[in-house]
């Protein structure tokens, strides 16, 4: 007899210790916990013909966006394709093992839409939920995220096990599709159910950020000190939102400390922790911060996963990180690979054509001290950076290098324009942008005095 799990959905198993150990694995990603592997291997030790977690394990190794790992990928569809045909599995089942596929076919965006389908019938199951929100979330298909989340909002009470979860996924759709005020309450009566989401106490900290609030988003993550001790590297990724806060208050040498201390405070080559890294130095740096020989440390590490081409928005961080680190041939590696992947017909290749490409010839330019070609380059991509993936946040990086291109071109109103644009998405101007707000009212006024007839020197022939 099939059982349940804790959604109340069936499952294709008998074993109630695998059952138990499916659940855990549950609530441990939706707590982005550092345990979900190990309950998922539990799982597969007690039940190893379990669709469903072969599956997950599968999804879960093409979101971390590292080459080696599809093969690891390929291996676990296989395994769940030969279990579903020896032993019938439920169509919910089915449906992650079809999106497992359709993703290594290079189609994520098709993965989703498949999984959304689904999720409309067990509206409950927030496994599903919260794996398409990582999707999507890959994708930068904010609006999608949302919608995700809207059309199974009503299924969901307080006495749901994932209720707080769900909130905190809420939150999050709506701070990147720019609801601030809905977001942060969503967030905070998320956290009163799970307090361990770690997901949605960052979603809080993105509103903090997005409306000029850094002060009180310092305040906000200083007293929830365990909010993320539990995460995998997730964590750091919460710490480098920290250190953004303390930058925006002029505090660049906490920021410092925190890079230090606990953002790499385990050098890993996961991109996403690079991508904290890279992106908080190239932040330091504008504001004239000198960062040391910290480069080298990912520069190393970005080297070896130039070719990796799994991930745009990785790409371009592991880019950032070999150009203001010296590695050239690293640099010339990975931006072929994007322009090879670039002619093909995957989602990968939409997202490196139209975005990832041009930025990252733009990056080029601009470490080159080549500011013109550098904004031209980087303003092409730029409506389309969000399919990269990633947050408003961690895109900004790109917006802020842009800005400096312009300023350092002596494009005063061009920068103008993207700082006003980017403060109107964000609902508020924050100290990045009223420092290079008044810049650009420095150079304005200085072009005006050269373009004064009545100050030129009078024709004396």
């Amino acid at each position: 007899m099939r059982l349940s799990d804790q959604f109340g959905y069936d499952l294709t198993l008998t074993d109630k210790d695998a059952v138990a150990s499916w659940n855990a694995t549950v609530l441990a990603f939706l707590a982005h916990g550092k345990a979900t592997p190990v309950h998922l291997e539990n799982c597969l030790s007690a039940s190893p013909d379990f669709a469903l977690a072969h599956a997950a394990r599968g999804m879960f190794c093409l979101l971390l966006g590292r080459k080696e790992l599809y093969a690891t990928a390929r291996e676990c569809l296989a395994i769940a394709k030969t279990s579903a045909q020896n032993t019938p599995i439920t169509d919910r089942e089915a449906a992650f093992v079809q999106a497992l596929e359709v993703w290594l076919d290079g189609f994520p965006s098709r993965s989703a839409d498949l999984l959304d389908a689904m999720l409309v019938r067990v509206p409950e199951d927030a496994f599903m939920m919260k794996l398409i929100h990582a999707i999507r979330f890959v994708l930068g298909d904010a609006g999608g995220m949302r919608q995700s989340i809207d059309r199974i909002y009503s299924a969901y009470d307080e006495k749901h096990p994932a209720y707080g979860y769900l909130l905190g996924c809420r939150a999050f759709s709506l701070e990147e599709t720019g609801d601030y005020r809905l977001a942060e309450a969503s967030g905070r009566r998320g956290l009163e159910f799970a307090r361990d989401d770690a997901w949605g106490l960052h979603a809080v900290a993105h509103v903090h950020d997005m409306t000029g609030r850094s002060e009180e988003g310092v305040g906000w993550l200083e007293n929830h000190p365990d909010g993320w001790a539990h995460c995998n590297n997730f964590g750091y990724h919460v710490w480098w939102h920290l250190a953004l806060m303390y930058l925006d208050q002029g505090q660049a040498d906490k920021a410092l400390a925190l890079y230090d201390a606990d953002i790499r405070k385990d050098k890993t080559d996961d991109y996403r922790d690079i991508s904290n890294a890279a992106s908080l130095l190239v932040r330091l740096e504008l504001e004239g911060v000198d960062v040391g020989s910290r480069w080298e440390e990912i520069a190393q590490l970005s080297d070896k996963r130039a070719e990796d081409g799994c991930n745009v928005f990785a790409d371009l961080h592991y880019l950032l990180a070999l150009l203001n680190g010296g590695r050239r041939m690293g640099a010339d590696r990975l931006l072929t690979g994007l322009k090879e992947r670039s002619k093909t017909e995957t989602d990968l290749g939409r997202i490196s054509a139209d975005a990832g490409l041009p930025t990252g010839l733009g990056l080029e330019q601009y470490r080159k001290g080549n500011y013109a070609s550098a904004f031209s380059l980087l303003t092409s991509a730029r409506d389309s950076l969000h399919t990269i993936g990633g947050s408003h946040a961690q895109r900004d990086v790109f917006e802020r290098i842009t800005i400096d291109a312009a300023l350092r071109a002596g494009f005063s109103s061009e920068a103008e324009t993207i700082i006003k644009s980017r403060s109107d998405k964000r609902g508020a101007l924050d100290r990045f942008a009223e420092q290079r707000l008044e810049i650009c009212g420095k150079m304005q006024k200085a072009e005006q005095v050269m373009e004064d007839e009545n100050l030129r020197a009078a024709n004396s022939y």
